[in-house]
């Protein structure tokens, strides 16, 4: 099955068509003549649903999205939905890692639980729009370690792997990432030899 991945992230299409590629799905990055969705919801699944059904509504084809972000408790869970523009509209990765560095300045160790949350939305014309929600634990670190990954990666510490994300091959990510997790969660919602 051909899908289009609603992001222009290649991060995430290099992880999400390495991660299906062995159910037999094709993902392909979102094309330039797709307008942007405002993501204005107030949930992971809010944002993914309106991406994936908007981008197959105009493409007719196919579309899968994902909303995800990062939650840290001593910040009453946020960033959050605003995970990618922590620092403001347009931030960069840097930027966005600092803030958070900056709110968790002093805040121990043992109370810098985190987790990572995304969710898949599955849109396809004429279908009902499937979910799916994937979680990772970990813990932010006061220094980035890593230089592999995206986003918050290279602070966020696995204990179990004593790595951060940004330590991990893909093929590791891939393993335990709660994009990972929320993949298998959407495939038991797919049906078996499904095309789209």
């Amino acid at each position: 099955m051909k899908v289009v991945l609603a992001t222009r992230n290649q991060g995430k299409v290099r992880e999400f068509g390495e991660a299906l590629a062995a159910l037999g799905w094709t993902i392909e990055g979102l094309p330039e003549n797709v307008p942007a969705v405002i993501e204005d919801g107030l949930t992971f699944e809010d944002n993914a649903r309106k991406k994936a059904e908007e981008v197959a509504e105009f493409l007719q084809t196919p579309v899968l999205a994902d909303d995800s972000g990062l939650e840290v408790d001593a910040l009453d869970g946020r960033p959050s939905v605003f995970s990618a523009r922590y620092a403001g509209e347009n931030a960069s990765d840097s930027a966005n890692n600092s803030k958070l560095l900056e709110e968790l300045a002093g805040v121990p160790i043992d109370n810098r639980s985190a987790r990572f949350v995304c969710v898949l939305a599955l849109a396809r014309p004429k279908e009902p729009t499937l979910l799916a929600r994937g979680e990772c634990e970990g813990v932010i670190l006061e220094q980035p370690r890593g230089a592999g990954g995206f986003g918050y990666d290279p602070l966020f510490f696995v204990p179990d792997l004593q790595k951060t994300f940004g330590e991990l091959t893909l093929d590791e990510k891939n393993r335990i990432s709660h994009r990972a997790k929320a993949i298998r969660s959407l495939m038991q919602l797919v049906p078996a030899g499904d095309n789209g």
